[in-house]
């Protein structure tokens, strides 16, 4: 039986420490161990993109995406996902990435890298403490050769152009595309090839940002709007389901809901807690 829908998750962190878009460890492990035990299969973005174009996939297939690339990422979700034998999509912001060697993840014993809350990760970025907060190149690298993550574009300095230039779409588009353009070259640059996907910071774009997208040869463009993905959908507004903290009981029922085309927009809109 093929699937009618297929849900695209988000996570950004997997830490101990709470905070903003954070999901614990216990919780991330005991849905990956849900979805594992139920028959999900979990999505390349290519087999994704032949969904989008018609192509069947199994039933319940899903997508896990995570955004920006925090050290979390390798410590606490990169063994789940290993030993569960899902696969994940990481969107990398690629300026931020650093170089280094691989450190510890959970399950190889102390000491682990800090894992610091959503609010001191943005406070160690903006001092450049990128490698206090974010994965290594070198992390990136292991966990593609294990198969847990592949990895794509989340721009390179993960910047609102059009904050820093408001009312003025020239010089906030040539500086998008300088952006994707660096985006592109350390991707291809570091790991072979830069793909056509993209998730846009913060989930904002407007009708500049997907010209300049497109032209810099991206066509499968992530949002952070809530729904999820049809046969037939548009490739350029692609729609995602924040995962919350929360246990079995919030994320079982919930993914059984995702599935059935005549509840998943019912039951986004609702914005139950």
């Amino acid at each position: 039986m093929a699937s009618r829908v297929v849900p695209v998750l988000m996570y950004h962190h997997i830490s101990p420490s709470p905070g903003l878009v954070t999901v614990s460890p216990d919780h991330f492990a005991a849905q990956m161990h849900w979805l594992k035990r139920h028959g999900y299969t979990t999505l390349t973005l290519d087999a994704l993109a032949g969904f989008l174009a018609g192509e069947p996939v199994p039933d319940k297939s899903v997508v896990i995406t995570f955004d920006d690339g925090y050290v979390d990422n390798w410590v606490h979700a990169h063994p789940v996902l290993e030993a569960t034998g899902l696969h994940a999509v990481l969107f990398v912001i690629t300026r931020w990435l650093t170089d280094g060697p691989v450190r510890r993840h959970a399950g190889q014993g102390a000491p682990l890298p800090p894992c610091l809350a959503h609010n001191a990760s943005k406070t160690a970025i903006d001092a450049g403490q990128h490698d206090l907060v974010m994965m290594r190149w070198s992390e990136v690298h292991a966990a593609r050769d294990a198969g847990t993550f592949e990895f794509h574009s989340h721009t390179h300095t993960h910047t609102r152009w059009d904050k820093v230039y408001p009312g003025d779409a020239e010089n906030k588009m040539q500086a998008l595309a300088h952006d994707l353009a660096n985006s592109r070259r350390t991707l291809s640059e570091r790991l072979g090839q830069a793909s056509r996907h993209l998730c846009w910071p913060q989930g904002y774009f407007d009708d500049d940002y997907l010209h300049v997208a497109k032209s810099a040869g991206f066509d499968h463009l992530y949002t952070t709007r809530p729904g999820v993905i049809h046969p037939g959908d548009a490739q350029d507004c692609l729609a995602r389901i924040v995962v919350k903290d929360k246990g079995l009981g919030w994320f079982a029922p919930r993914l059984w809901a995702y599935r059935q085309p005549g509840l998943a927009n019912w039951y986004l809109s609702r914005k139950s807690s």
